[in-house]
């Protein structure tokens, strides 16, 4: 017998598994969020498929909105819960935002961390 568990250091949903309704990418060119902004907020995803463990504070995860297969790099977040259905196979949990990119680091974000032009949102 097995189990099979991925390990990440980025956390990708969409706006239906939780991302912040709050971090609209239009909103933040025009007028760019702070992880000051977000403070004293917990966010909360759900249904990510799979088994999954991230990175534990005060380690960082990286933030990223998958719209539509695209990935938008967002910043850095702590998870802060993480709730396993291991009969369905899906991860839920909380998170905080510690630091938002600006739209510059934005749109360097994915050719420096992740170099997959297939999946680059902002290309």
């Amino acid at each position: 017998m097995g189990s099979f568990i991925e390990i990440n250091d980025t956390l990708r949903i969409t706006k239906e598994q939780g991302f912040p309704l709050e971090l609209d990418y239009g909103k933040h060119c025009a007028k760019t969020f702070t992880a000051s902004d977000f403070s004293e907020k917990i966010f909360i995803f759900t249904n990510k498929p799979t088994i999954r463990m991230y990175k534990a504070p005060p380690v960082r995860n990286f933030l990223v909105e998958d719209i539509d297969g695209k990935w938008l790099y967002w910043g850095l977040i702590q998870i802060t819960e993480i709730t396993h259905d291991y009969v369905n196979k899906i991860t839920s949990g909380k998170f905080k935002i510690i630091y938002i990119y600006s739209p510059e680091e934005m749109k360097q974000a994915q050719s420096i961390i992740d170099r997959d032009t297939e999946t680059d949102y902002l290309t």
